[in-house]
């Protein structure tokens, strides 16, 4: 049975209003009441605007997602074939795929670990971890975001002649990339957890955490790559521009320092950034004992600018999609 868009506005209606009576209701006692009734207030406006765009902008927004679905077995098909090509007439093939990850974490096990002798060590919430470690559980879902936004970006350009087939749809297209990204994430996130094991942090019932944080960068990215993937057809210096973010991002990210070190007010400015909830949460998958929805305002927040993004990326993506054909 097809959802019409009475049924489609309804379900969303209800998701929202559902999300801001959890915010509504949760009380965090630690917190300061000023500070939570402004996150409660600006959270609950997001939502009603989120809301007011769906409703409006209803045909454009679902035909991305349905899309998707009706096209799901092709798209794991060509994402296997995707990666398969990337290393096609090497000897070794994929396995240089699985070399990156394992050579980058024995160069900074070597200069942390026996050359620095582990001498910086990270600290949160009261745990002292190996610097390795940290810089580690960093590392991996940086380079699976890095990885599959690019190739997210440039997916029209590079399947430029699928683009021009009138029966072909195109907006597979960024997913096949990012599905392809993510099977080189998933043996990074086993180097990972072997690393925490050498270490003496073996994995535990937290660490399935790992799967819900590898979806959350995973959809984020998408939102992400249906903006730069339409853009970048028109704006080709969009590539350059992005690889010089992504520079910048890696510092702005607390991947090779620790947030909890700086002050209330730079930890809050920079929780802006949504990559540094998704890196504090493989760490906390890792070494620490605590579940993602603890940091309630902190999952919310992500879960919000990503479903807006996606929207938005729907939205451009759409307008712009009868144009690709003519520019490629």
């Amino acid at each position: 049975m097809k959802m019409t868009k009475r049924h489609g506005v309804a379900l969303f209606g209800i998701l929202a209003a559902a999300a801001a009576s959890i915010i509504i209701f949760h009380h965090n006692p630690a917190a300061d009441p000023r500070e939570e009734f402004l996150k409660k207030v600006i959270s609950c406006v997001v939502i009603l605007a989120g809301f007011l765009v769906f409703t409006l902008k209803y045909d454009k927004i679902t035909v991305l997602p349905a899309e998707l679905f009706q096209s799901r077995h092709l798209i794991w098909k060509l994402a296997k074939n995707d990666f398969k090509k990337r290393y096609a007439g090497s000897y070794l093939g994929a396995l240089w795929a699985m070399a990156q990850p394992v050579v980058t974490v024995a160069m900074y096990y070597i200069v942390f670990d026996k050359v620095m002798k582990s001498a910086s060590t990270a600290f949160r919430d009261g745990v002292e971890v190996p610097f390795v470690l940290f810089l580690t559980a960093g590392l991996v879902p940086w380079f699976y975001f890095s990885e599959a936004l690019s190739c997210g970006t440039n997916a029209l350009l590079e399947y430029h002649y699928l683009v021009k087939k009138v029966v072909f749809k195109i907006s597979i297209l960024p997913l096949i990339k990012i599905i392809a990204a993510t099977f080189i994430h998933v043996f990074f996130v086993g180097v990972l957890l072997i690393v925490a094991a050498i270490y003496g942090y073996y994995p535990t019932v937290y660490t399935i955490q790992l799967v819900y944080y590898s979806f959350c960068l995973f959809i984020f990215v998408l939102a992400l790559s249906y903006t730069t993937c339409s853009v970048v057809v028109f704006f080709r210096d969009l590539s350059q521009i992005i690889s010089i973010v992504l520079q910048i991002g890696m510092w702005a990210t607390p991947i090779l320092w620790n947030i909890d070190s700086l002050s209330e007010g730079w930890v809050t400015v920079l929780k802006i950034n949504p990559l540094v909830y998704i890196v504090n949460g493989y760490r906390s998958a890792i070494y620490e004992r605590t579940w993602f929805f603890e940091d309630f305002y902190s999952t919310m927040y992500f879960w919000i600018v990503t479903v807006l993004l996606f929207g938005f990326g729907a939205l451009v993506f759409k307008r712009l999609k009868v144009h690709f054909a003519d520019v490629l």
